[in-house]
């Protein structure tokens, strides 16, 4: 369905009791964030938040895409899923034969619905433009700052229209703009995305760039913004598609080449110019769980400002899982599953994102195995698919097992994996926001193949051992032998996971791939097959935690250390792959970035929150989920706390 405006939505949203109004006043810096931190993760996402009284004109909504719920209302729809099926019988009515008349003839009201979905320019103004500031001045917005080490305030709903100026196509993305005046903004555009190739083209014809920033409208048209489409395809199409409805655009008053939505909130008019210096943007708490490091990015000048009356400032916060973006993250799994295998990788029948993953970190397919090497094929199809070029770590199942139950998932890929043939190593791009990368973009993928073994893909010399240790007999065995091993995590050994995290305090270089040799060799670790090692300050024993923190501080490639235990008499031997994912340093590592700091409150905050929790009217005091992370910071910040 359509929703008419943002107001519609949360109207909806109220009713259905997935908003709590805020009244009591709430400082957009800082405070705003900590509130909804502690909401999103009190269970099933909490409720979208409405504050009411935020210093400013108008109101600030939070969260409000974050549960399945709110996102399955966002996009009309009773299930995620149910938008894939409806794709994917559109591209099974579109690519059968078709040989009668009446064949053809029955194509033609979905040709129809095609039509119908095209976005369509309007004459005359929209809602977004029934006020125009006289002077624009995006400090008269209520734009939050997140966290204590942002570079300071920044957009982070923003809906971004740029046009090719050659072909006249339109992107719609979503870049974060780092507000640094009345008239000035970052425009947060990474080298892969296709505002950035925009740009590079007016730079060789040295000319201005025009650009135009929606917040607000149909909640829609944000989670289109996101969406992996393939250049040239109108984002708009696709919320034609969503809301059953076209969407309607006006141009707008100071860029007339571009179009906005009619309905949105808000709506920022402006240019970019190529001969302008960049400008040192950053850093900012990010979907990562970490910061971003400040980078240089292109400028972006304000010309006009302009909104519907009684508009609400949409906003979301990003850091450590689970948050909002998750959900959006997650309709993105459901809805793209039927175009890549119908496209692209036809033999994939489910697929996941878990949240400790953070989108591209960890992927998990389920294929419908016919041959040996298919793992390998569908790994390959899957890095060159759009998007997907940026997965670090893709897991492979095949249908002897539900995805989604991920202990099950986690024991049945075990079974089937010979740590020595059964990974395989790449590298490629990665999203710039991956910090472990030895180079900016660039590092090393993973792909582990749990798909059960044909004949020819088995190693008959290799000897999978069943763990028969009583638990608690490797916690004290390796924390006697090796010191600097701070907690182990054996707890997956007794449900048939053969897998074993450690948190190790390094003090040498090349520590990890040593302290790796000495425990596979140990006679009670036959039947481990992948250690995965964290930070000392990291809880081991904290599951999501580990994982979360594990993946993000891996390259796959660089910090890959396979074991291969001496071929018996017998000819058989067993292998145990040992997987950085600790924090590189330049000392210990040779690691020559910038390592970014893990996102949290500072103390004031926390306090200020804290003392004003009872006037807010949200229920019970939610302690900051900041306080869980405290220890684990490292350098000044970890001074500071």
């Amino acid at each position: 369905m359509a929703w008419k405006n943002q107001q519609q939505f949360i109207d909806a949203l109220e009713q259905a009791g997935e908003l709590i109004r805020i009244k009591t006043y709430v400082n957009p810096k800082l405070e705003i964030a900590e509130i909804t931190d502690r909401i999103s993760k009190s269970g099933n996402g909490g409720k979208a938040l409405l504050f009411e009284n935020t210093g400013y004109d108008f109101p600030v909504l939070m969260n409000a895409y974050g549960s399945e719920k709110r996102m399955c209302m966002a996009l009309g729809v009773e299930k995620l899923d149910d938008v894939a099926r409806e794709i994917e019988g559109l591209f099974h009515l579109l690519s059968t034969p078709k040989e009668s008349l009446l064949d053809k003839l029955k194509l033609l009201p979905k040709l129809g619905q095609f039509a119908s979905w095209m976005p369509k320019v309007k004459k005359g103004r929209g809602e977004c433009q029934e006020v125009v500031m006289t002077t624009p001045d995006m400090t008269k917005l209520p734009v939050i700052t997140c966290w204590p080490k942002d570079g300071g305030p920044f957009v982070t709903l923003p809906v971004i229209h740029t046009k090719d100026p050659n072909h006249g196509s339109r992107n719609v993305g979503m870049y974060r703009m780092q507000v640094f005046g009345p008239t000035l903004t970052g425009m947060h555009w990474h080298k892969h995305k296709v505002s950035a190739k925009h740009f590079a083209e007016y730079k060789k014809l040295n000319k201005r760039m025009p650009v135009a920033v929606a917040l607000g409208g149909d909640p829609v048209y944000a989670y289109s913004a996101t969406a992996p489409l393939p250049e040239n395809v109108d984002e708009y199409m696709l919320a034609g598609f969503l809301r059953k409805k076209k969407v309607e655009l006006v141009k707008c008053i100071s860029q007339p080449d571009v179009e906005v939505p009619a309905d949105a909130d808000f709506i920022i008019e402006g240019y970019v110019d190529p001969q302008d210096e960049l400008i040192w943007e950053g850093p900012f708490g990010d979907h990562t769980g970490y910061y971003s490091l400040p980078d240089w990015y292109p400028r972006f000048h304000i010309t006009a400002i302009t909104h519907k009356k009684n508009a609400v400032y949409p906003a979301t916060i990003v850091g450590i899982p689970p948050q909002e973006d998750a959900w959006l993250g997650k309709a993105t799994e459901r809805i793209f599953l039927a175009p890549i295998k119908m496209t692209m990788v036809p033999e994939i029948m489910d697929m996941d994102m878990p949240v400790e993953g953070v989108f591209h970190n960890l992927v998990i397919t389920k294929i419908k195995k016919d041959y040996a090497g298919q793992g390998q094929k569908v790994m390959n199809a899957m890095w060159g698919a759009g998007q997907m070029m940026f997965n670090k770590i893709l897991v492979l199942a095949d249908e002897g097992v539900a995805i989604q139950d991920y202990p099950a998932l986690a024991k049945y890929v075990f079974r089937h994996l010979n740590p020595a043939t059964d990974i395989y190593l790449s590298t490629g791009p990665m999203d710039v926001l991956d910090h472990s990368c030895s180079k900016l973009g660039f590092g090393g993928k993973m792909c582990i193949d749990g798909t059960a073994k044909m004949e020819e893909e088995k190693d008959d010399a290799y000897e999978a051992k069943e763990f028969a240790l009583q638990p608690g007999v490797l916690n004290s065995l390796l924390k006697e032998k090796y010191p600097e091993i701070r907690e182990v995590n054996e707890s997956l050994l007794p449900l048939g996971i053969s897998c074993l995290l450690l948190a190790v305090e390094k003090n040498k270089t090349g520590h990890i791939r040593e302290l790796h040799e000495k425990i596979a060799a140990l006679p009670e670790m036959a039947a481990v097959k992948v250690i995965l090692y964290v930070e000392h300050t990291v809880q081991a024993n904290d599951l999501p935690v580990a994982l979360w923190r594990f993946c993000n501080n891996l390259d796959p490639k660089r910090d890959y250390h396979l074991y291969k235990s001496p071929v018996s008499a017998a000819g058989m031997y067993t292998a145990c792959v040992g997987l950085d994912g600790t924090r590189k340093t330049k000392e210990l590592d040779n690691f020559q970035r910038d390592w970014p700091n893990i996102i949290v409150a500072d103390e004031a905050t926390i306090r200020s929150v804290d003392q004003q929790w009872d006037a807010l009217g949200i229920g019970p005091l939610i302690p900051s989920p900041s306080l869980k992370f405290k220890g684990q910071l490292y350098g000044e910040e970890a001074a500071v706390h």
